[in-house]
This record gives C-alpha cells, sequence and structure tokens, in this order.
C-alpha cells in the first residue's frame, strides 16, 4: 500500500472506532465515548506533523494518540501503570 493509498484510508474512516478495528487496536467503548473528540484531534494531529507513509505508520500514529490520553488521565504523583490501553507499549 502507497502512501497516498493509506492517506485516502484513512481520510475515509467515518467513526474512530473503524481506524481501530482497520489498525487491529482493541478498544474500550467506554473510554471512545468519553475521550473521542480528544482522541480524533490527536490523531489527526499526528498525522498533520508526520503524513503516514504505510499501514504501520498510520497504526503507530492512532496508538500514540489513544496512549496519550490514557496516561494523561493517569495520576502524576504515583507511579501508576497505565490501565485499560490495551495498545500501551510503555507498562
Amino acid at each position: 500500500m502507497s502512501k497516498t493509498d493509506i492517506q485516502s484510508v484513512v481520510a475515509n474512516f467515518t467513526s474512530i472506532e473503524q481506524a481501530l478495528d482497520y489498525f487491529d487496536i482493541g478498544y474500550d467503548s467506554k473510554f471512545i465515548n468519553e475521550y473521542r473528540i480528544q482522541l480524533v484531534k490527536s490523531f489527526n494531529g499526528y498525522l498533520i506533523l508526520e503524513k503516514p507513509k504505510d499501514w504501520f505508520a498510520a497504526r503507530r500514529a492512532l496508538k500514540n494518540a489513544y496512549c496519550k490520553i490514557q496516561r494523561s488521565r493517569l495520576d502524576k504523583h504515583t507511579r501508576q501503570a497505565c490501565r485499560g490501553c490495551t495498545s500501551c507499549q510503555r507498562r
């Protein structure tokens, strides 16, 4: 899949759930319902910063957006592990 192909696939998503399913990222629907707008903005921000070259680069952008929001919810003063983030690399 070429760079323009993955960009057109991402552009055709009508919901963040479609993107998460396409990139095979597990998610909690309650989390998505609560943080949908933040997640979409963050994902789009990552895509603007670095245009994805392939499926893996686009998946990494979505995982980073998902993890960023999950980590921002953790208590900053404790050494809490990331919970509920099925795709987190920072466990």
